[in-house]
């Protein structure tokens, strides 16, 4: 009898071992094996054809192997077209992404290291339903990842611990190819939002995060939508949003409640709770299925090595001081409504 494959799981390479030789003798064939609508997509938004994918992987390769500061790397195809679909197969973009990529993991090892779903504590953030990936894709063919975030405790859990599940979710699915092509739409809960939540963060760890995310993460953010954000919270996303670039920036929508967010976003795919089909118990039991499937390969990223030097990276140490000012200087101010 065939197996059937979730939908989630439907042309996600699997692979039992990471080969991190940068110079491997040869590598591991690839085909492309979506169907046509994310063919015409990636040629449409991305320039993608069989050729210039393969050109681009060879050169991409050429490049990590002669590279003098990168001791190990995966070079198999999905990993190496994570960053050559995010910055449309430019060449010098997606090589200046993976070297960025792999500063970042080795200057913050505490965000992005160790991210293990056997961890209990961070089994325990995703059992909560504090951040998860949505069954279905929207009709786009773009992945949807949901969090309430309310569900974090911060009476018990850090601020690193937040950053851990959210790195530890991406790094899980950034290897699905549907999603390298149309890209992750983020949708945020934030009635239950606490003041606790923003107290857990120094504001030199949300500026280094900013940094992260807009200029090392290999992923294509097309939509990013809170909901029903308290009225405290409002400094902290007017700071965050000036730290974006204005691309990203004009990806962010704060909509006042749900029904104004679903006017943008379709019900049917979000939890049973919130309009849709798939009660929230369930979506997270099976995306907490396909963290345990993937645990091995997210681990095996740890041994990735580059040589870095910090004068490269002006941004990693940055004091509260430093920043202190402006926005900065009102969000200190905070009172609670």
């Amino acid at each position: 009898m065939e197996k059937v494959i979730p939908a989630g799981m439907r042309h996600f390479k699997m692979t039992n071992k990471i080969d991190l030789n940068k110079a491997p003798e040869a590598y591991a064939p690839y085909s492309f094996d979506l169907p046509d609508k994310f063919k015409i997509m990636a040629q449409d938004e991305l320039r993608e054809d069989d050729d210039m994918r393969e050109n681009a992987l060879k050169q991409f390769r050429e490049w990590i192997a002669k590279h003098p500061l990168i001791r190990k790397c995966r070079t198999d195809a999905p990993f190496l077209l994570r960053f050559l679909r995010t910055k449309k197969f430019s060449i010098p973009a997606a090589t200046e992404m993976l070297e960025k990529y792999l500063t970042i993991r080795q200057v913050y090892p505490h965000w992005f290291f160790k991210l293990d779903i056997n961890d209990p504590d961070l089994e325990a953030i995703i059992d909560s339903g504090y951040l998860f990936a949505l069954p279905e894709r929207d009709e786009h063919g773009r992945k949807i990842i949901f969090s309430n975030a309310g569900k974090f405790d911060t009476s018990r859990f850090t601020s690193a611990q937040l950053i851990k599940i959210h790195s530890m979710v991406l790094e899980a699915l950034q290897d699905e190819e549907e999603s390298q092509i149309s890209g992750y739409i983020h949708v945020t809960d934030d009635s239950e939002l606490n003041i606790g939540f923003l107290s857990i963060w120094s504001f030199t760890d949300i500026r280094n995060l900013a940094h992260c995310v807009q200029n090392s993460l290999p992923m294509r953010q097309k939509e990013n939508h809170f909901v029903s954000l308290p009225s405290f919270a409002n400094k902290l996303s007017e700071f965050i949003l000036s730290v974006l670039s204005e691309k990203l920036r004009n990806r962010v929508f704060v909509h006042r409640g749900w029904d104004e967010a679903k006017t943008k976003i379709n019900p049917k795919l979000l939890p049973k709770e919130y309009g849709g089909t798939v009660p929230m118990a369930e979506c997270i039991a099976q995306f907490k299925k396909q963290l345990k499937e993937r645990r091995d390969i997210v681990l095996a990223l740890d041994e990735m090595e580059i040589e870095i030097n910090k004068s490269t990276i002006p941004w990693a140490d940055s004091t509260d001081a430093d920043i202190a000012s402006g926005v900065i200087g009102s969000f200190r101010k905070l009172e609670v409504d």
